[in-house]
């Protein structure tokens, strides 16, 4: 598919273009109307397509925890008959905690670990099922509150007795940039991984305590001018860092529910790095 319709795509769901303006445009790429609706099924998610987990060897539920204007909640998936387990936060794209993001959560405990989903949007009453609600409400969100929400989360994990208190992340787009702003704040934090996300403020480099595994896709041009100067400051610090970037490949492309940025070898790869830092830095 031509680069400029996967980036129209990126800039749609990443601003406050609207969908009418966002067809009006793919209309214009595309040649017509018709030509548009017939390209946009290939743009959007299909959470029908999303690989699955054997659930039988899960125990999965909805929990929830104090968060700063109410209860947080969130979707918890362990093995089954397991205990002392590390524990990981997933977070969410900038669309709430949608069926996708629940599977990536089953997918984490599968490998072994305690994982927890945290709906963002739970002030609102929860993630909608219409996605542009959701990113509507993602902007919506106070920016202080939402980062303790998270760190709440963590400590919540900490305090699981079937866990055995070590705590990482992995976070995708939206969720990539608040997995970097929690290794920034949370100092017992072990292992944060984030998927094309934006770098956290260059002068808060320095607090971060955690190990960082980052994850950018090679024609992500947004996400990756913030590239050289967060990694600068890495070295600086010191900081246990690994940083990988991912040759002609897009933005979000570890989402196997999105057809056209989704890319299998690379999206296999990350995740086999990501699994190992939390083996590594969680048993």
């Amino acid at each position: 598919m031509d680069q400029k319709i996967i980036n129209l795509y990126d800039e749609y769901t990443h601003s406050q273009l609207s969908r009418k303006d966002f067809i009006r445009k793919l209309a214009l790429l595309t040649g017509s109307t018709a030509l548009a609706m017939t390209v946009l099924p290939l743009l959007e998610n299909n959470y029908a397509k999303a690989v699955t987990v054997n659930e039988e060897l899960l125990n999965m539920e909805m929990v929830s925890y104090p968060g700063v204007d109410g209860e947080m909640k969130a979707f918890l998936a362990r093995p089954k008959n397991k205990t002392n387990l590390g524990t990981v936060l997933v977070i969410h794209e900038n669309r709430g905690l949608n069926p996708h993001i629940i599977e990536v959560t089953k997918r984490v405990a599968a490998e072994g670990f305690i994982t927890m989903g945290v709906d963002a949007l739970s002030a609102f009453g929860g993630t909608p099922e219409d996605e542009d609600k959701g990113r509507e409400l993602i902007g919506q969100l106070h920016a202080g509150n939402t980062l303790q929400n998270y760190l709440n989360g963590l400590s919540y994990l900490r305090t699981r007795k079937d866990g055995n208190g070590k705590t990482g992340c992995v976070g995708f787009c939206w969720g990539g940039a608040m997995a970097n702003r929690l290794s920034v704040n949370d100092p017992y934090l072990l292992a944060s991984v984030a998927y094309y996300g934006t770098q956290p403020a260059i002068d808060e480099v320095p607090r971060i305590k955690s190990s960082v595994m980052l994850h950018y896709g090679g024609l992500d041009e947004r996400i990756n001018a913030g590239i050289p100067a967060y990694e600068t400051a890495l070295k600086a610090n010191h900081i246990d860092y690994q940083l990988y970037i991912y040759k002609d490949v897009n933005h979000a492309f570890n989402n196997d529910t999105s057809p056209t940025r989704y890319n299998e070898a690379a999206a296999k790869l990350a995740w086999q790095r990501t699994i190992d830092l939390f083996k590594k830095k969680l048993g």
